[in-house]
């Protein structure tokens, strides 16, 4: 009986007597037993019974663990706590979290595999294993493979262990003596390690300080002030015109703004009304005309207005074919920037006004020329 052994050790000339002898070793129930080989074995994992590493479920727990930690940080400050509309999109829209939850998946999962690889399933600190300083450890890193009895407990009989692998066909057998186990966190530790850190700190930190009085434009670094712009309303070499102020896109128009009929009514005919014909609509368009369009292209948009003679001009006939082919753009161009004697609405008509009147014209000219479609037959 042996108090200090930690495992006895037999070495095996090949694998196939290493595995022959695992069930022999574990027949016995003298303690746990361990394979130590220079190379993966096939198959050793199962003689061995050992069951699957449950690394890749901490990781995969923590990973999932990470990024709801991530959406519920992200989703507080985008969506709660700070909304901001970036793009036009929603606050809470959770494509834009993508990047840091996988971040910090990562962070979660990388950690979680190191230190419960180290700390749970390795069973460190314990530094400096047996097993590393036996005399059979050049052997096994070589071509030599090794099956081991450990202590489970006191009772531990190393006599035993050692004629127990003997039996199963060991060459060689070794008694491996119980490390000394000091305690871990002492005082001492604790204050070298906290020492070591602040010591670090130190020099990093006048490392840093003194490297950038040295070397104040040393690439990486640049200083912002350094960084080459083009100040508004100077002169700037990097566009052919030397300003370095420039003048939009042809035909640029401003978020929010539909681009104005500013051309000639042949090319306002691509502008698109954007109103919906709802019921809303088609009241400001009728109020609107009433008040502006009526008194001279009359009720019905056919020309007959209440103006006498004495007027002198001649208003258009807007159910006329020519006015009907005419598309919606060139309608509003007309309203925009006048034609003949009509003078612009322009100044008094709101962009949205100005289209409902458009909806409200093709009502007119649908009212005086309908279609059978348009036709609605009530029974008797």
């Amino acid at each position: 009986m042996s108090e200090t052994s930690y495992a006895v050790l037999g070495m095996f000339d090949s694998p196939d007597a290493l595995m022959q002898a695992i069930p022999k070793v574990r027949a016995t129930n003298l303690g746990t037993v361990e394979a130590y080989t220079p190379y993966p074995i096939h198959g050793i994992e199962e003689a061995l019974g050992l069951r699957r590493s449950p690394l890749g479920g901490m990781v995969l727990v923590m990973g999932i663990l990470g990024a709801i930690t991530a959406f519920g940080f992200e989703y507080w400050i985008s969506a709660i706590d700070y909304p901001i509309i970036t793009g036009g999109k929603a606050a809470n829209s959770w494509e834009a979290f993508i990047p840091i939850m996988f971040e910090v998946t990562v962070l979660f999962a990388t950690f979680t595999a190191g230190l419960g690889m180290l700390l749970l399933l390795n069973k460190l600190p314990l530094f400096g294993h047996p097993v590393l300083s036996s005399k059979s450890i050049t052997g096994i890193t070589r071509d030599r493979y090794a099956l081991a009895l450990e202590a489970e407990s006191d009772a531990f009989d190393s006599a035993a262990a050692a004629r127990a692998l003997q039996e199963a066909g060991a060459v060689e057998v070794e008694v491996l003596p119980a490390p000394e186990r000091s305690p871990f966190l002492t005082s001492d530790f604790i204050l070298r390690t906290l020492g070591g850190i602040f010591a670090a700190c130190v020099v990093s930190g006048l490392a840093m300080f003194f490297g950038t009085k040295w070397f104040p434009l040393l690439p990486p670094m640049r200083h912002i002030e350094d960084q080459p712009r083009l100040n508004a309303q100077k002169a700037s070499a990097f566009f052919k015109d030397g300003h370095g102020m420039q003048l939009p896109v042809p035909g640029t128009v401003a978020r929010g703004y539909l681009p104005t009929a500013t051309g000639t009514q042949e090319q306002a005919a691509s502008l698109v009304n954007p109103l919906p014909r709802t019921k809303e609509v088609f009241t400001l368009g009728h109020k609107v005309y009433s008040n502006r369009c009526e008194v001279c292209h009359g009720a019905l948009a056919n020309g007959v207005g209440s103006l006498t003679a004495a007027y002198g001009g001649k208003p258009a006939n807007l159910q006329a074919q020519q006015f009907r082919d005419y598309p919606d753009g060139e309608i509003y161009w007309a309203i925009v920037n006048g034609k003949n004697a009509m003078p612009s609405h322009a100044p008094y008509l709101t962009d949205q006004e100005r289209w409902a009147v458009v909806h409200y014209v093709r009502a007119l000219q649908r009212a005086q020329n309908a279609k059978d479609e348009d036709l609605k037959v009530v029974a008797p």
